[in-house]
């Protein structure tokens, strides 16, 4: 049974697509140990306690320095023992100690067809406002692991999204997450549990 820790930074959706993957049996052999948030309130933790799942915050904001700041993150990583480790709207560098320790066990959503509108600043609505200025008539979302590049981990899964006239970059962020985030996520997490990837 994969051991899995989410970590996350804000509503939790794509947590929610996994929880609800394991809960439906699209995801087998996997079960979410711990969810890590580096932000207090988020909905995310909520949704973790709802599904009677162990959380945690580990903020920098409590901390003197980032030094501390990746310990402490990194102590609390430990402390689940995963076997994956799933950024899922995490919003923070993780620790090069981190992926060093945990090399091909780190995976990422990014809401945009890697190489395309990915890297240093674009996170979240910035992805989808850059699609729409730049007039793509595709995009999507992908899954990879974690490297110590911004986005430019292996690529494990890709789906493509159409970008439709009168889109704003809200709309568009939703239909990404409704067409290929919620449903990426728990399939590379299936794969991943199964030793077919």
């Amino acid at each position: 049974m994969l051991r899995v820790v989410v970590m996350v930074s804000g509503g939790g959706t794509n947590l929610q697509a996994i929880i609800d993957g394991i809960a439906n049996k699209e995801i087998e052999h996997a079960h979410i140990v711990g969810v890590i948030s580096n932000n207090y309130g988020v909905y995310a933790l909520e949704r973790a306690a709802k599904a009677g799942i162990d959380h945690a915050v580990v903020s920098p904001k409590d901390f003197a320095d980032r030094t501390s700041f990746n310990e402490a993150l990194l102590d609390k990583v430990r402390s689940y023992e995963p076997d994956l480790i799933v950024l899922a709207g995490f919003l923070v560098v993780i620790p090069e100690k981190m992926i060093d320790e945990y090399e091909n066990r780190i995976i990422n959503i990014h809401p945009s067809l890697i190489p395309s509108f990915c890297g240093t600043g674009y996170y979240g609505l910035k992805v989808h406002e850059a699609a729409l200025a730049r007039g793509v008539k595709l995009t999507g979302a992908t899954v990879h692991y974690v490297d110590k590049g911004t986005d430019t981990g292996p690529i494990i899964l890709q789906k493509a999204v159409e970008v439709k006239d009168g889109d704003t970059p809200e709309i568009l962020q939703r239909r990404v997450m409704e067409e290929a985030e919620w449903k990426l996520l728990p399939e590379a997490i299936s794969k991943i549990a199964k030793e077919k990837i």
